[in-house]
């Protein structure tokens, strides 16, 4: 079944065409890695995707509706990005996990969180780390073990791994691979010839 679907999608910046007449059925559970040159509109596509921006021409659709039709909250849920640049926010790493839940109005879960920890191999002390002393690397294994505090329908990554060593990167993949094999749709742009 399709999950989401361009059809006619063309989008322009400032009189400067970036996609044009984009025609593609992503089925549920598919695993795609985009891959061009830079300024070639893979992060505006993973925007388009969730709605973060609108398509100058043609619809979007997820589950057969329009995406422009979804509280964009509660589409963002379903459909999460994870950016390459990531932004952190509050204090500490705790202020950014405990995020997810509060968008629910949920308790926050720390066996979800510990669980996390555990699966991307970081050490549960950084839960009180303070934002501003983790590294590039860290910052982007924290926004994605938040990205990741409740399993999303579709999962856009960009550029996830940039920051990473050959180990953590390889934990990354495996983490993303096992949530493809659980249901997850995934759409990765990656400029890493072995993740495409």
């Amino acid at each position: 079944m399709s999950i989401l679907e361009f059809s006619n999608v063309s989008f322009s910046n400032e009189g400067k065409s970036i996609l044009k007449n984009l025609n593609i059925r992503i089925e549920s559970r598919d695993y795609i890695s985009i891959v061009g040159p830079s300024g070639s509109g893979k992060s505006t596509f993973l925007k388009l995707c969730n709605n973060l921006i609108s398509p100058s021409e043609g619809n979007i659709s997820f589950n057969n509706k329009n995406v422009s039709e979804y509280n964009p909250i509660e589409l963002r849920k379903e459909i999460a990005y994870c950016f390459q640049m990531p932004h952190l926010f509050g204090d500490t790493v705790m202020d950014n996990l405990s995020f997810p839940f509060k968008i629910r109005n949920k308790r926050v879960d720390m066996d979800r969180i510990k669980y996390l920890f555990s699966l991307f191999s970081m050490d549960e002390e950084f839960i009180d780390e303070k934002v501003l002393n983790l590294s590039g690397g860290e910052k982007q294994r924290i926004a994605l073990m938040r990205t990741l505090m409740f399993t999303p329908e579709v999962l856009l990554l960009d550029e996830v791994t940039s920051a990473l060593d050959s180990e953590n990167t390889l934990i990354v993949e495996n983490i993303i691979n096992k949530l493809n094999n659980e249901g997850s749709t995934v759409l990765w742009v990656t400029h890493n010839d072995e993740q495409s």
